[in-house]
């Protein structure tokens, strides 16, 4: 069914509404009209990397982690399988008069904003600090969530509009100043594409002002350019509560009323929270129009018969609870968090040769924990399998005997209340001193960085003041390192942490389900990493302008000018690749490059191609990702791979917001990392520079 087919059928039952009908409708929690025939809706769910919040499902890395794949199509398959659970549920609550929150098919989620300060809590929940890559990745996920058949398979949301990025104490009341230029250079091409490539069917606006209105009653971001220049079609939905801090914290409104009338008029339709609950006394002040309420509710019900929800034929009804939680769907999750996670460092200690091993020492507060596997806005698996089990159960199959310690809180100074601090750290260096190696499992986990609300702890509402490990966990890995065993470091965070103790450092995200098997496999090499950073890992927070202060200078690999720690696009692997015979092709848009596995181990690449004009200096702009494809090669063998490069990647932003031509001059950079000087020396592959005329 096209949107034009489902609006004239939405209008046709609308046009049957009262108008204290119709203004019920546009709650998140919408009743049901029995004289219509309509059931009741719950707008607000959740599928950030599964279907989240509603029970048993599926579990799958965490978005930053989704987003160190590189790979579109398999972020689009991902989608897909979360979009075939959440119709396997939504038709079995639904058959058992199950309405209520976090069960229906409207999916609040991917989240685009772009992750541009590595302090913020629920940078975990994005695709990191790239606009291309987030553009790319939430196209595809959307694509995955809404799927190709007669009606949407699930309705997908592109959140949080616009410029949204922490902190999250100040979000209810901050205003987020940013430039024409950062606007659509870095903070709105995500969001663009989801509307104009992938269809996305709803927006959510976000909790803050944006130069001065508030993000839920925007006329700039939600009229002249969503809806204006690029044609959104779909439904608008507030934040939760968003709409009372119109007159609770951002003062722009003096009643609740005042602030309903103000989000109704600028195009919001649906309202999770309560304030629209004053829209029939809005109505009554004159504030607004029975027009206003019915346009809204004519977007809302667009939505349900774009969703096949009453057509008893619909091809998705058939999809059973069998189809939830499935085998196959668990190998997924467990491909997923092989390819998601970053070897940072390695001195050859990895892969370890378990032939040669007689123990090995597990240790670390998130060694055995399912929260550091799950990440925020998550669902529950019924498969968690943790490092300790992981490696457990590889070590059993092996003859090597495991030594686990807690070795320390996530954050306290000791485990207990009655005990002194560091009350593990003795056993942890036992455990060490008795092994052939010790894996030790730092970071953090979603109840110390996240979303203000979800988070009770001392990092400042979900957000980290720093970059640093918890005192007691730094402590932790300083006394492991110095018995002086070889250590292999997995770091279970959503964010960038500085770490650089230990022979060998995994960055492992939030891994999911089957994160602990994942890490295993790695670890012992039964595959090769291959997953690639989505953000930057600087040295320190000092290195970075203020937390408030939304300018892009100075921030993100585009506009830093120091050195990183790791750099974007950085990860290691098992083996080496060879790049040569580059080219672009102008008539087809496209480079070509040969790649060759020099070594001795099947492996995975990504393929990364860099930008920078000649002739157009542009804020400092280093270089920027235009183009990546992921390749399998086994041990010696060479592929010739064809990335397609899009027209925007030889444009640039003016000081004004436009996009032009940046001249005919520009410089490609084709490899495995992007051109700076750590990647070069530490990945030894030297991307190769094309120069074109375009």
């Amino acid at each position: 069914m096209d949107r034009k087919q489902a609006r004239a059928l939405a209008e046709q039952l609308v046009n049957q509404m009262t108008v204290e009908e119709k203004a019920s409708q546009l709650r998140y929690d919408a009743p049901a009209i029995d004289r219509l025939g309509i059931p009741a809706y719950n707008w607000w769910n959740e599928a950030l990397h599964g279907v989240a919040r509603a029970g048993t499902a599926t579990v799958f890395p965490q978005a930053i982690g989704l987003a160190a794949i590189f790979d579109e199509d398999i972020i689009e398959d991902i989608a897909d399988t979360i979009s075939t659970e959440g119709r396997a549920k939504f038709n079995a609550q639904s058959a058992h008069g199950d309405r209520d929150i976090y069960k229906g098919l409207t999916f609040w989620s991917p989240n685009v904003n772009i992750f541009r300060d590595p302090r913020w809590g629920r940078g975990q929940e994005t695709y990191g600090e790239d606009p291309y890559l987030t553009s790319r990745l939430g196209v595809g996920f959307v694509k995955g969530l809404q799927g190709d058949k007669e009606y949407l398979k699930t309705a997908a949301c592109a959140k949080h509009f616009a410029v949204h990025s922490g902190p999250e104490a100040l979000r209810h009341e901050f205003d987020a100043i940013a430039s024409d230029y950062d606007l659509f250079d870095t903070y709105l091409p995500a969001f663009e594409a989801l509307v104009k490539e992938a269809n996305v069917e709803a927006v959510m606006g976000a909790y803050n002002r944006t130069n001065g209105e508030p993000c839920c009653a925007h006329s700039r971001l939600m009229g002249d350019i969503l809806r204006g220049q690029w044609g959104f079609e779909g439904h608008y939905v507030s934040d939760c509560w968003a709409i009372a801090d119109f007159h609770n914290f951002h003062k722009v409104t003096d009643t609740a009323p005042e602030s309903a009338a103000l989000a109704l008029k600028n195009g919001c339709d649906i309202n999770c929270g309560n304030t629209y609950l004053m829209i029939l006394q809005a109505l009554s002040e004159g504030r607004i129009t029975e027009e206003d309420i019915t346009a809204a509710c004519v977007r809302a019900f667009t939505c349900r018969y774009l969703l096949g929800l009453f057509d008893e034929n619909n091809e998705y009804n058939q999809i059973s609870y069998e189809q939830n939680d499935t085998e196959e769907h668990n190998r997924k999750a467990l491909k997923a968090a092989e390819r998601a996670m970053v070897l940072l460092k390695n001195d050859g200690i990895l892969p370890l040769n378990a032939a040669a091993m007689k123990s090995i020492a597990v240790i670390g507060p998130n060694a055995d924990s399912i929260a550091a596997l799950e990440g925020n806005y998550c669902g529950t698996s019924s498969r968690y399998v943790t490092f300790l089990e992981g490696i457990r159960s590889f070590a059993k199959e092996n003859g090597i005997r495991v030594n686990y310690s807690k070795g320390s809180h996530l954050y306290k100074k000791a485990t207990s209340n009655l005990s002194m601090d560091d009350d593990l750290l003795a056993e942890a260096k036992q455990a060490a001193e008795m092994s052939d190696a010790a894996v030790v499992v730092v970071g953090l986990d979603p109840t110390i960085e996240g979303e203000q609300g979800d988070t009770g702890n001392e990092y400042s509402s979900g957000d980290k003041n720093n970059l640093e490990l918890p005192p007691c966990q730094r402590k932790l890995l300083d006394a492991v390192v110095s018995t002086g065993k070889p250590v292999i470091v997995v770091i279970a965070s959503g964010s960038a942490l500085r770490v650089e103790e230990g022979n060998a450092i995994i960055q492992a995200w939030y891994p999911g389900q089957a994160g602990g098997t994942a890490a295993a496999n790695i670890i012992f090499g039964r595959v090769a990493p291959s997953g690639r950073l989505p953000v930057t890992f600087y040295h320190s927070c000092d290195e970075l302008p203020a937390f408030e202060d939304y300018r892009m200078e100075g921030r993100t690999y585009r506009y830093f000018k120091g050195q990183a720690l790791y750099p974007f696009g950085f990860g290691l692997s098992y083996t080496k690749f060879a790049y040569s015979d580059g080219r672009y092709d102008p008539e087809r848009g496209a480079v070509s490059i040969k790649v060759k596995n020099t070594g001795e181990m099947d492996a995975e690449e990504v393929v990364q191609v860099y930008v920078k004009p000649l002739e157009f200096d542009s804020h400092g702009l280093n270089w920027s990702l235009c183009a990546f494809g992921r390749v399998a090669l086994r041990a010696g063998e060479e592929k010739k791979v064809i990335i397609p490069i899009r027209k925007r990647a030889f444009e640039c932003v003016t000081d004004d917001g436009r996009r032009i031509k940046a001249g005919r001059h520009f410089r490609l950079y084709v490899g495995g990392s992007q051109p700076d000087p750590i990647s070069c020396e530490k990945m030894n592959a030297k991307p190769a520079e094309l120069d074109v005329i375009v």
